[in-house]
């Protein structure tokens, strides 16, 4: 990808550029899902923590976990999940908007004092497109949409997976990988608003391929 290519995924529709890392290792948890399909969940997001080169753990100091799914039919089913409210700001209001703009999913994200990620909420409203996608696609493109802090445009031209034409597996996108590893190189900052940064990006996705 040029470095054009890879500004846009954290760039904003106002124009404004957001990049931010986890800061913390990954502790997830699943709501709303069965057994089987919670272990395809837990293991993509493992998968694509290994990508990053990042880590999990058991519990999280403050949250006990820090990203949270929650798979549901009705948006309203959201505003009944106790002490949601706490950990997402104004959640009745965001509920509104996305009943009205008939969305089926969001991410909300908490941040450090360093604005590296902290937290991240993923609502899933499993009905028409959504409700469609196997189990192992939309495991691995939430697990890809959580573990940076994209546009939420980056994606909508051109999906973050691919399949395998011989065998029809889902994978992550190797351009994508690269970036995901790229984000988390410990000389490079957690957060970042500045343009530029998308070149350091770049240039460590080049490191990989030399």
């Amino acid at each position: 990808m040029t470095p054009d290519e890879i500004e846009q995924l954290f760039t904003l529709p106002n124009g404004d550029f957001v990049f931010a890392r986890w800061g913390r290792p990954i502790v997830p948890v699943v709501f709303g899902v069965e057994d089987e399909t919670l272990q395809v969940i837990k293991g993509a997001i493992e998968a694509v923590v290994t990508v990053a080169g990042h880590k999990m753990a058991e519990t999280d100091p403050e949250l006990g976990a820090n990203l949270m799914m929650f798979f549901f039919r009705n948006w309203d089913e959201i505003l009944q999940v106790p002490n949601l409210d706490r950990m997402v700001p104004d959640l009745a209001g965001v509920v509104e908007k996305l009943k009205a703009a008939n969305s089926n999913q969001y991410r909300a994200f908490r941040f450090d004092n360093d604005g590296g990620i902290q937290a991240c909420f993923v609502f899933l409203r499993m009905q028409g497109a959504l409700a469609d996608m196997p189990a192992d696609s939309l495991a691995l493109g939430q697990a890809v949409q959580s573990i940076l802090l994209w546009s939420q445009n980056a994606f909508s031209q051109k999906s973050m997976l691919a399949v395998l034409p011989e065998n029809g597996t889902t994978i992550l996108r190797p351009e994508i990988g690269a970036i995901i590893r790229a984000a988390y190189d410990v000389t490079l900052p957690a957060s970042s608003n500045e343009k530029s940064h998308a070149l350091r990006l770049f240039a460590r996705v080049s490191q990989q391929k030399a």
